[in-house]
């Protein structure tokens, strides 16, 4: 017999420990079945997984155990990033913090920094590994994979190589994002922008007025650009140069007339700094002018600013200004101005645009095969979404992803740090010369050094979904190029391209759309077929989570020691859908809870009725023949069909959170509130016991662990030994039966109007009553379940007529082709009942007078947010339609009173 109350702390472990010694886990390469692939994106190696990883890890392990379930073989396969910069910093700090080192990068050294990063990285990985498995992750972990693994840096040396030979990766000087604190490019993607108030400074420059919020960066500024539509500067001609007084003395300036400038910003015209900007620095390039370094990598002045050299360019910008100020050059200061700064995400520095030699991938150069003819990498990344080849759910953020995509600049993919791929290029210098190698393997002989920078994280990442399925021992074999690692891989044949890749949205253009773009490229595939995307997990306020606000975090391992890891996949997914932020709360996973002890609950019931029928559950076929079957039976099979139905499709279109629901819904309310009611008078063992395993199926992509244990004890004897791998259920069309669940949806309805009559009039819980129906169509029907609508509505006399009548003095309600009253004298007391009712509606008086009160104050609906007025509004909507029913039910009382 199972135990009183479902246990998750004595289950949970147990239960995976079974699947992970079954071998159920395990993808087969040699299979003939169809294939179904998840590459799992890998966490960071920093850390614990948060939330945010656990909700992931939830609809990834759905998608993939429903396809097990419909007998593809399924991969699922998990790995973790070595996440270059953010691995790099958290290990710096750690040996500043512990050990007193000020600089770990100079005392330690190159060799001695990684070896210290790798023994960090292990036990991160340790503990990524088993928190990922206390959700029940279903994935492969005899393929695991690490962005670090040796086959995997064989396959980053590979693509390189490849590409720099196909000319699509360059060295050059263009402007990059750099961190002077952390000394290194970063991307765009680890950049955060911040809102700064700072002063917004108009000075004379010649004839015209420019406005800056940072003067210290204007030392070289020799160009003053304006829209050549702009009417205030029509008489000054593109190239015209001028004279006039700035920072350390005359320069000659030169008018450029260029439609980048924004003629509403500021007095429409501005000077450019190429070095230090993303947008002069194009216009620079557009006009080819001269481009001078003013702020070196340190974030301080270099010598062009004269008496300034040496500055940081903080401290500078206030003696620049009082000097231009002394010189009667400056014009006006908003002291008010708000703008963006850009900082890195890892470190928090400042990020100071500068021109650097750095290596670059080429993304506009038309030289990559791709249905037939030459494209540019940007244009495969336009054609798989315009032509349907890969599919965004939801398909709004194909928006997003093109305006990136068409906005899409070189790829800078050099980064000054130590911990990652290191660039596979080799240098020798001689007295006449600098030889370079690019290639999978060192050069041979002496002399040669390699390159110090090592590879953007996103590179590596983007090989993801086919570098992990390239067998291992291949890579070690230096005579195989990348196509023949490809062809000579079975589980790169037989699982990529991959089925769908789950992922955060506010990733899809740094790492899905780079993964299209490496894979594309190096395969001559797509990566994946579908992109879904995820929302971010929010608190109960809508306040994103986040490790800096404590209080924000909720630990899933807290979460799961508490309320048990189904209960937490649940509230992560019923009420999400893709591509929308979801709000997380202990009441919402607390709901969800008890969710899982009601099925735990209704199959004890079910065990208990096997019990006095004498038999085991593992025996009984399931339902039994159509001339057994009550209305309740032949209902519940025809919806258990309809939620099959349901749940096959909506789970094949990755609608997950509205499958989720309506199976909910079916267990908690239709099968345990109303079926199994109905069994305690009139039991069917096979349709209990048949209709349980049916719905334990259709919820273990859901509810892994519960669904699990209560399988071992309702199996049938040739059924699979673990649910996990028990066939998902086909439909059977001749079970559907429209007739019965209309007619026992009545039923339903007519036990639910006696209930709520009974509730809103005060009727205590265990008085029982006498009930009047009129109906002519149901009536024969409700006649046939008379001893049920006795029993669960509480009465104690039952009356059909067809014929309608009025009836004074009862309580009453008005169904389709159906009126239920309850007579009220003798029931209730009048008296009693009115009191409180009249308590009640003076209570609600008085709070719609103080809503209608602040509704109607106008300084409040002037400053409070909109939020705020739209709550106010709800409570006195909610107030006003209670006390139209409190008044409805003292109009009763009254006229039973007379």
């Amino acid at each position: 017999m199972l135990d009183k109350a479902y246990d998750p702390k004595a289950t949970e472990d147990r239960i995976y420990k079974m699947w992970e010694d079954s071998g159920a886990f395990k993808a087969d390469a040699s299979s003939d079945k169809e294939s179904f692939t998840i590459s799992m994106p890998p966490p960071n190696a920093t850390g614990t997984l948060h939330l945010g990883h656990a909700a992931r890890n939830t609809v990834e392990d759905i998608f993939i155990r429903f396809q097990r379930m419909l007998g593809k073989e399924a991969l699922w396969l998990p790995g973790t990033d070595h996440a270059a910069i953010a691995t790099e910093s958290v290990v710096i700090r750690k040996i500043q913090n512990e050990e007193g080192i000020k600089d770990p990068r100079a005392e330690l050294g190159r060799e001695q920094l990684i070896e210290r990063i790798k023994e960090y990285v292990e036990k991160s990985r340790g503990t990524i590994r088993s928190q990922t498995k206390k959700m029940g992750t279903s994935c492969d972990w005899s393929r695991e994979r690490y962005t670090m693994d040796p086959s995997l840096n064989r396959c980053v040396n590979e693509v390189f190589t490849k590409m720099y030979k196909d000319g699509l990766i360059y060295r050059g000087h263009r402007i990059v994002n750099w961190d002077p604190k952390m000394q290194t490019t970063v991307s765009d993607d680890e950049i955060e922008y911040i809102e700064e108030k700072s002063p917004f400074y108009t000075f004379q420059y010649g004839p015209f007025q420019i406005s800056t919020s940072r003067p210290e960066t204007k030392f070289g500024d020799k160009y003053v650009v304006v829209h050549p539509d702009d009417s205030r500067y029509e008489k000054y001609q593109d190239g015209e140069q001028f004279e006039c007084e700035w920072i350390n003395g005359k320069i000659t300036a030169t008018i450029i007339k260029d439609k980048v400038i924004d003629m509403e910003f500021g007095t429409g015209c501005m000077t450019i700094t190429p070095w230090h900007d993303h947008v002069d620095f194009d216009l620079a390039e557009r006009h080819e002018l001269e481009k001078e370094q003013i702020i070196d990598f340190d974030g301080k002045l270099m010598s062009v600013a004269e008496e300034f050299e040496g500055l940081h360019i903080d401290e500078a910008r206030t003696k620049v200004v009082e000097k231009l100020d002394q010189k009667g050059l400056l014009v006006s200061v908003d002291e008010n101005y708000v703008h963006r700064i850009a900082v890195s995400y890892r470190g928090k520095g400042k990020v100071e645009p500068q021109i650097r030699e750095q290596w670059f991938i080429d993304v506009n150069k038309p030289v990559v095969p791709w249905k037939k003819k030459n494209m540019s990498l940007k244009e495969i990344m336009q054609d798989v979404i315009n032509s349907g080849d890969i599919r965004i759910v939801p398909d709004r953020f194909n928006k997003i992803y093109f305006h990136w995509i068409d906005n899409l600049r070189d790829w800078c993919i050099s980064r000054q740090i130590w911990w990652g791929h290191r660039i596979p290029v080799w240098y020798k210098e001689s007295k006449d010369s600098k030889d370079l190698h690019v290639g999978v393997q060192p050069p041979e002989g002496k002399g040669w050094e390699q390159d110090p920078d090592t590879l953007d994280t996103w590179f590596s990442s983007a090989l993801w979904t086919w570098s992990t399925l390239i067998e291992e021992e291949l890579t070690e074999d230096y005579s195989l190029s990348l196509e023949d690692l490809l062809k000579k891989s079975p589980d790169y044949q037989k699982f990529h391209p991959t089925q769908v890749m789950e992922t955060a949205y506010e990733i899809l253009f740094f790492w899905v759309a780079r993964m299209i773009l490496m894979t594309t490229y190096a395969t001559g595939q797509i990566p994946f077929d579908t992109v879904y995307l995820s929302g971010l997990i929010r608190t109960r306020d809508g306040r994103k989570m986040s490790k800096s606000d404590p209080e924000t975090m909720i630990d899933p391992l807290d979460v799961i020691e508490k309320y048990g890891a189904d209960s937490l996949r649940l509230s992560l997914i019923v009420g999400q859908s893709p591509g929308n932020d979801t709000r997380m709360y202990e009441d919402k996973i607390a709901g969800y809870r008890n969710f899982v002890n009601k099925l735990w609950n209704a199959s004890r019931f079910v065990q208990m009725k096997c019990e006095e029928a004498g038999l085991d559950p593992k025996d009984i076929a399931g339902a039994g023949t159509d001339a057994k079957l009550s209305l309740a039976d032949r209902a519940l099979q025809s919806s258990l069909e309809n939620l099959i139905e349901d749940a096959t499709k909506g789970l094949d279109e990755y609608r997950l959170s509205e499958v989720g629901e309506k199976i909910y819904s079916f267990v908690w309310d239709y099968f345990c509130d109303w079926y199994l009611e109905l069994s305690k008078g009139e039991t069917n063992i096979e349709m209990l016991v048949g209709s349980l395993r049916a719905i334990l199926v259709l919820l273990h992509p859901y509810c892994p662990f519960v669904t699990e244990e209560l399988w071992q004890q309702f199996k049938k004897s040739d059924s699979s030994d673990l649910i996990m791998l028990q066939p998902w259920p086909l439909t059977d069309k001749k079970k559907k039966d429209k007739k019965s669940e209309d007619e026992f949806q009545m039923v339903i309805d007519v036990i639910t109007a006696v209930r709520s009559l009974r509730a809103d009039h005060g009727v205590e819980p265990g008085a029982k009553v006498k009930v009047i129906i009129h109906t002519k169509k149901h009536a024969e029907l409700l006649e046939s379940q008379r001893d049920h609508i006795i029993r669960l509505a509480r009465l104690n006399e039952l009356k059909i007529d067809s014929k309608p009548a009025k009836h004074q003095n009862a309580a009453s309600t008005f169904l389709k082709n159906c009126e239920v009253h309850i007579p009220l004298e003798g029931v209730i007391d009048l008296d009693k009942e009115k009191e409180k009712l009249t308590k009640e509606k003076s209570k609600l008086e008085g709070f719609i007078k103080s809503i209608k009160s602040k509704l109607d104050n106008k300084k409040f609906m002037d400053n409070a947010p909109e939020e705020v007025v739209e709550t106010e509004k709800d409570k006195l909507k909610n107030a006003e339609e209670k006390l139209e029913k409190i008044n409805g039910r003292l109009g009763i009382l009254i006229s039973i009173s007379i």
